[in-house]
């Protein structure tokens, strides 16, 4: 908590000191007399701003020359003397350029739907991007790469309770599961951008690297195995002003990881005005109650800059979509009372407070530079369920093999061959509650009773350990920027992101304690720390061409380190039950907490690396019509090497209404200082049933046993060919195929057994524990995959009688394929060397098919005086899941699935709205899960669609 404070002080400290730029800055420009779409579109760039236009409209007017130093909305005015064209300032701050006719009739009071310029409802204008490009923002159909830009109202009209949720359903390429239970996975869900796991995207922050999250996925559910990605979970939606979703490869223009994309999260940016939102819902099940308030503010800091401030905070109950083991009612059946139903929760996991604050601020200190600063800070309690753990079948905790049965265990609490001696208690019954020798040691009246002790007297049902943890998020990021001479710009700025998880395990015990063991532990805590110094300089040249050459040129220097943080000591110690170092005897029982051991001190550290690069942009028009654009990347880590990376991406345009637009480009992800050092133990299940499997680096002395060798980074060609259709403002087409090879993908292997000589070597080689391992993964560069598929978003917007209509269709196919599986040295089963892939088949169909080959949305706004209706229906396309990743045949086909969320919005008064919605209108559900009885989850715990079903919720909103 003292750490966290610690960022918390920052931010307030630089909440009092810095502020952003808005219409007191002042702007250097230095434009030529042209049409209206190409000055404005030059004017947003040597402004470095977002500005709102129609780009049709702007084409049929000539603007005028502008040249010297002007605020915004003076430039604009001066650029648009004397045309049709005028400029309008909401109450947010945000600038529009709409025709002056426009502009009076909006002056009318509001009795009827008034779309603002900062809302999507304003089809005619178009947004403006900086994502995908150095030089010159760019809107959806005049980006030579595919890009989504979605507003501030694409999340308002959202049941979804965090961004992330809110994201995956209006991106159909973005993909987020549910996580009941997997580890840690379930503390920080993976999302998926085009079929690549987590942490093949990368995130931005107002243009700037976000840090990664702490957790790193070793149940990813096969597509994110290992995988470290940002988390997207911790960034309030009420601070955004838009979200640009970059669909190509980047890494030649951000660096590691952007290998599916780049997703960039841009602050609000308004001097005054904001607005309060309280939602509560639940699902139709009747759990999952939630609670969320949102708020945000923009003020004016003295005459120079502004502060835009905005907070979340939410609560919210678990789910349960569970059925009754199997395992559990025949236990029930034959007697046992004691047996909780369900045994085991699959649903979502209780929020028990979740806030978030984000800030975006600057200050003016001359005409032509500013000072900037935006920050972000949150903080999550969250838990849920882990595996059942069955009375008579945990071994290590009620019992052990005997031949073919099993033995109770049961600690001799004066020791062994000492004392009182314990009898010997085979599991003969189908209830051990009723065998008169359990019986015998359960009365603990009686001498042997109370020296012999099992842990069926602690937990007659058996148990279930709920596993949850702490997340801390923050950053800070400052900086200053403006222009120089000749109408180049420059920027420079420092940032620091943290991410800490500190995990607890309550309800289990550290069966070697025995009843000395306490039954709630913290196992431990991991955190990431990432430092980043970029400066940048872009300008144009002239080359003799239509246009100048817009060059951008920069360098960056990054710092992350990864900690591991040791648990408390009963969370990893061996008590005495486990092995007695005064009689060199062991009783049998488990070492450390019961489904997450603690991370012991020699597993603890902090390991870091440094990196560096080099980056150049270049794009220009090559021709009228033609227009190319050329990124490259050299990058040094301390810890592999370097690499370096191209791009070559162009648009053609082939007549006013379509253009041709693709890339090339070369990428790569460097593996994380967590996946090269990290050790965790955690219970997953197995063919074999529960089974308590170690991750390890490569390095790891049984890692290097298996066949592991340092890592390498993956490396990526990525290919994107579009084509863009735009019939009007109001109706155009994006269709865009992609084909993405990556090789070399760092992953964790399949669990493979420790064999009884595997770990009679390791033993004589000195590693200490190994004999708790059941079976062991660790991480390693494992197999090459080649995806492709097709995105198609359509827009159309229209008018029918008083009601305004808006429609965008969004369609996306991703298929993969795992081409090659490294081999390792292996033997055949009657003992001839060999070699032979770990990754299981189960494994590689999870890989292929896990997430739905097709998806697809179609959203609907409609608007009607003061109301307006939200419609959006789902499709997600048929599935493979590994039911409980355990390559046990339980495999399932999911069937496809539709959903239709609704929320009608009632403009009550000018500034407070009532919404009603729901999300899954009609609470449909994944088909029923074949296996439901194994474990107790009702629906395959993968679906697409969730498994919770409709979400009903309600809202007020005051807007100021």
């Amino acid at each position: 908590m003292y750490r966290f404070g610690r960022w918390l002080v920052a931010l307030c400290l630089a909440g009092m000191t810095a502020l952003p730029v808005l219409a007191k800055q002042t702007y250097e420009f230095s434009i030529q007399a042209k049409s209206a779409d190409e000055a404005l579109t030059e004017f947003a760039r040597q402004a470095d701003t977002t500005l709102l236009f129609s780009y049709e409209l702007a084409q049929q007017v000539n603007a005028n020359a502008l040249t010297g130093s002007f605020t915004l909305q003076e430039g604009l005015q001066a650029l648009l003397k004397g045309t049709e064209l005028a400029v309008q300032v909401d109450a947010r701050g945000m600038l529009t350029v709409k025709h002056i006719d426009d502009i009076a009739r909006a002056a009318t009071p509001i009795t009827k739907h008034q779309p603002d310029a900062d809302d999507e409802n304003t089809f005619a204008l178009e947004r403006i991007a900086i994502v995908g490009s150095r030089n010159a923002p760019r809107t959806v159909v005049s980006s030579a790469v595919p890009l989504d830009i979605l507003t501030e109202d694409t999340f308002k009209a959202q049941a979804g309770a965090d961004l992330l949720g809110m994201l995956a359903s209006a991106v159909p390429s973005l993909n987020v599961n549910d996580q009941p239970i997997n580890d840690a996975t379930s503390l920080v869900r993976p999302a998926n951008l085009r079929g690549m796991a987590s942490d093949h995207t990368l995130l931005l922050l107002n243009g700037k690297r976000r840090h990664r999250s702490a957790v790193i996925t070793f149940l990813g559910g096969g597509l994110s195995d290992g995988a470290q990605g940002p988390d997207i979970s911790v960034l309030p939606a009420s601070a955004m002003k838009q979200v640009e979703v970059l669909r190509d490869g980047a890494a030649a223009q951000y660096g590691s990881d952007a290998i599916a994309g780049v997703i960039n999260f841009v602050l609000k940016e308004a001097d005054e005005g904001g607005s309060v939102a309280l939602k509560t819902g639940q699902y139709g099940a009747g759990d999952g109650e939630l609670v969320q308030v949102q708020a945000n503010i923009g003020m004016p800091m003295t005459a120079n800059g502004f502060a835009n401030l905005s907070a979340e905070y939410r609560e919210q109950k678990p789910t349960s979509r569970s059925v009754q083991r199997d395992d559990a009612q025949a236990l029930m059946d034959a007697g046992n009372t004691q047996v909780a139903n369900p045994a085991q929760i699959w649903g979502s996991l209780a929020v028990d407070y979740d806030w978030k604050l984000a800030a975006n601020l600057g200050y003016d200190i001359s005409p032509k530079h500013q000072l900037y600063a935006f920050a972000n800070a949150a903080k999550r309690q969250t838990g849920g369920g882990f595996y059942y753990r069955h009375p008579h079948l945990r071994s290590g905790v009620f019992s052990q093999p005997q031949g073919e049965g099993l033995q109770l265990l049961v600690a001799d609490l004066d020791g062994l061959n000492s004392g009182i001696e314990c009898p010997t208690i085979p599991i003969t019954l189908a209830n051990v509650l009723d065998q008169a020798d359990y019986q015998r040691i359960a009365d603990n009246s009686t001498p042997v009773g109370a020296n012999c002790f099992a842990f069926n007297e602690w937990f007659a049902g058996g148990f279930t350990p709920r596993f949850g943890g702490t997340i801390e998020d923050a950053s800070l990021f400052a900086g200053i920027e403006g222009q120089l001479s000749s109408q180049w710009q420059y920027d420079v700025s420092f940032g620091a992101g943290y991410s800490h998880i500190a995990y607890e395990l309550l309800g289990t015990v550290n069966p070697s304690l025995g009843p000395a063991s306490p039954l709630n532990f913290s196992p431990g805590a991991v955190a990431q720390v990432e430092r980043t110094f970029n400066a940048d300089i872009a300008g144009p040249v002239a080359a003799g061409l239509p246009e100048p050459v817009y060059l951008g040129v920069g360098v960056e220097w990054r710092r992350e380190t990864y900690h591991q943080r040791a648990g408390e000591p009963l969370s990893w110690q061996a008590g005495p039950y486990a092995f007695n170092p005064a009689t060199g005897t062991s009783q049998g029982f488990s070492i450390g907490s019961n489904g997450f051991p603690g991370y012991q001190p020699q597993s603890a550290g902090h390991w870091s690396r440094h990196n560096w690069a080099l980056y150049a942009d270049a794009e220009s028009q090559l021709h009228t019509n033609l227009e190319a654009g050329l990124a490259v990347r050299l990058e040094h880590y301390s810890d592999f090497g370097s690499t370096f990376d191209g791009k070559l991406s162009g648009r053609w345009q082939l007549s006013d209404t379509y253009a041709l637009r693709g890339s090339v480009s070369t990428g790569f992800k460097a593996p994380t200082v967590g996946q090269s050092n990290v050790v965790n133990v955690t219970t997953a299940y197995s063919a074999q049933g529960l089974q308590d499997q170690a991750t390890l680096p490569p390095t790891h002395p049984i890692s290097q046993q298996l066949g592991a060798s340092a890592l390498r980074p993956e490396r990526s060609v990525n290919i994107s060919l579009g084509a863009v259709a735009m019939w009007s403002e109001q109706f155009y087409l994006t269709l865009d195929y992609f084909n993405i090879k990556l090789k070399n993908r760092i992953s964790t292997t399949s669990a493979i057994a420790l064999t009884a000589s595997d770990i009679a070597r390791l033993e004589r080689q000195g590693v200490n524990g190994v004999a708790e391992y059941a079976a062991a993964k660790y991480f390693t560069n494992d197999f090459d995959t080649h995806t492709q598929g097709l995105d198609v978003v359509l827009n159309y917007s229209f008018l029918s009688g008083p009601i305004t209509h808006e429609i965008t269709a969004a369609y996306n196919w991703t298929h993969t394929e795992v081409d090659r599986v490294t081999l390792y040295p292996a033997k055949t089963s009657q003992g001839q060397p060999a070699f032979a892939p770990n990754l299981t088949a189960a494994r590689i169909n999870m890989l292929e098919n896990n997430l739905p080959a097709h998806r697809a949305t179609v959203t609907l706004k409609q608007y009607w005086e003061t109301f307006s209706v939200f419609w959006r229906a789902g499709y997600y396309g048929s599935y493979y899941e590994d039911h409980l990743d355990a390559a046990a045949g339980l495999d399932i086909d999911g069937k496809p699935m539709f959903t239709l969320d609704l929320e009608l919005s009632w403009l009550w008064t000018e500034q407070l709205t009532l919404a009603l919605g729901a999300k899954n209108i009609f609470d449909t559900s994944p088909q029923l899960n074949p296996y439901r009885g194994e474990v107790g989850a009702q629906y395959p715990a993968t679906a697409p669609g969730g498994i919770n079903g409709g979400f009903y919720y309600g809202e007020v909103r005051y807007t100021f």
